[in-house]
């Protein structure tokens, strides 16, 4: 299986926070027992970067990176024209965010995300709980 992960949830993940459902856990261990693969948005890398300078979050930039690199089950995706395109279809107030999901909407996969908000935008499936 392939899932896109938010932002949150690569923090939370990372840093080894046990705040993430049971569905979402079990997700993320198929990830690092490479039964599954993770594919993260350059926009929760910028997100990262600005939070890791803030020191608002514990992990730090240079760190994540270079785990996301070594590792072969995580990929990173930028974005296309095409995934803007998917994203001026979206309506949902949080730039960022919206070029997540309009990522994991172009992509055609599940997103894992803590946001309850995710929920409510159409064609998107979100792996939590």
């Amino acid at each position: 299986m392939i899932y896109l992960l938010d932002t949150v949830t690569i923090i939370r993940h990372f840093a080894g926070i046990p705040k993430i459902g049971q569905a979402a856990k079990q997700a993320l261990i198929e990830i690092e027992n490479g039964n599954s693969e993770a594919i993260i948005s350059v926009v929760s890398l910028m997100e990262i970067m600005y939070l890791s300078e803030k020191q608002r979050i514990q992990i730090p930039f240079d760190k994540t990176i270079r785990r996301i690199q070594k590792a072969s089950n995580y990929q990173l995706i930028d974005l296309t024209p095409e995934i803007l395109i998917t994203a001026s279809q979206i309506r949902f107030t949080e730039l960022h965010d919206r070029l997540i999901i309009a990522s994991a909407r172009y992509l055609d996969i599940p997103i894992i995300s803590s946001d309850k908000s995710f929920q409510q935008v159409d064609k998107l499936t979100v792996i939590w709980n």
